[in-house]
């Protein structure tokens, strides 16, 4: 009976170390920039440390991500009660521990007006079918760093499959 018992238990042991270890493997190896390319949703908040004091700002939009790693799409904003719509172009590369880096270019909508730059670190969670984000840096057309406190929340907009 104990010699059974043995068995089992050491069964039980290996197969929750062979089950254990497969987890994190499978893991690391499903992010990538190609399985990250589809289209997502995001709201976008934070402020803006100004010279003047703090703006508040929010923005909710769409981007289009290939598997190359190219960005588009547009959003909807407002910074300290002045509204937007903008254009967003940029890439980004996802590393297989599912984080990511991206930069982008937002411009007017209606001019074409280089608005400003931006990079954002990202993570990606439920299978690539949704991304947290903050920024880590924000530039103006002229060269000015402008400090920020940024996040980002996005979801795909369609499974693939």
């Amino acid at each position: 009976m104990k010699h059974k018992n043995g068995f089992t238990l050491l069964a039980g042991f290996l197969f929750a170390t062979v089950a254990l270890s497969a987890v994190p493997s499978a893991q690391a190896g499903q992010c990538s920039t190609a399985g990250a390319a589809g289209k997502y949703g995001f709201t976008l908040t934070g402020t803006l440390l100004l010279p003047t004091g703090p703006v508040p700002g929010a923005a909710v939009g769409t981007l289009t991500a290939d598997a190359e790693g190219k960005i588009s799409g547009t959003e909807a904003r407002n910074v300290g009660g002045g509204f937007a719509n903008e254009t967003i172009k940029g890439q980004w590369a996802v590393n297989s521990d599912c984080t990511a880096t991206a930069s982008f270019q937002v411009y007017a909508s209606e001019s074409g007006a280089l608005v400003r730059k931006t990079v954002f670190s990202f993570a990606f969670v439920d299978n690539l079918a949704e991304f947290f984000a903050v920024e880590q840096s924000l530039t103006a057309p002229d060269g000015t760093v402008v400090p920020a406190v940024i996040t980002v929340n996005g979801k795909r907009l369609f499974s693939e499959g």
